[in-house]
């Protein structure tokens, strides 16, 4: 999938609009999860009346708050706001996981011809390895809602992270105040019953 954004920026739409722009980071980013681009506009309103359904999808999939572990999704934004204002204030409606291309880069355009997209908005779905898996995703997220990730991932052939990596520990959030000590506490607990383990 690297390879459809190799020598490209992606912008992360958090505060500080982090660049992925090395081959590393966009690896990182992207490797082995399902890749959904979303071409849209604020001034489409179909796009806008689209919002709280793909607001409502994202979230359930990507934020703490109802999850404890985020899915294997990336989610573009493919920007086709007439001006940059007009990107950023659509921004704003969409979560922070969210990556978007720079106003300025003409990509928009070439991924706009590679899949021939007509109207919007319009959700490509694609494969880890950027094979594609579905062009009709507006309309299962708007049927389906976050059930609709299930059959995209069984299609997907990605590997699935049960488990946390190191990577996924920079971002963690803790659930409670006294998370972190109930943490500990249960691996001091592990540590002790192998202790008495090794000792019978």
């Amino acid at each position: 999938m690297g390879d459809l954004f190799t020598g490209r920026t992606l912008i992360q739409n958090n505060r500080d609009r982090d660049e992925l722009d090395t081959p590393l980071q966009l690896d990182k980013k992207l490797r082995n999860k399902v890749v959904l681009l979303y071409f849209g506009s604020r001034n489409c309103p179909q796009c806008r009346e689209f919002a709280p359904a793909l607001q409502a999808f994202s979230n359930r999939l990507l934020d703490e708050y109802y999850i404890l572990r985020a899915a294997q999704l990336v989610l573009i934004y493919v920007s086709q706001d007439t001006s940059e204002e007009q990107q950023q204030r659509y921004l704003k409606t969409l979560h922070r996981r969210w990556l978007f291309i720079p106003f300025q880069d003409k990509y928009k355009r070439d991924l706009l011809r590679m899949y021939d997209v007509k109207e919007m908005p319009c959700i490509i779905v694609l494969k880890p390895n950027g094979d594609l898996i579905s062009r009709n995703g507006v309309a299962e997220i708007s049927m389906m809602g976050v059930n609709c990730f299930k059959n995209w991932w069984e299609a997907s052939d990605a590997i699935d992270r049960n488990f946390l990596l190191a990577e996924d520990l920079e971002d963690w959030t803790w659930k409670s105040l006294t998370d972190p000590l109930r943490q500990l506490k249960y691996k001091i607990k592990k540590v002790t019953t192998d202790m008495a383990d090794e000792t019978e």
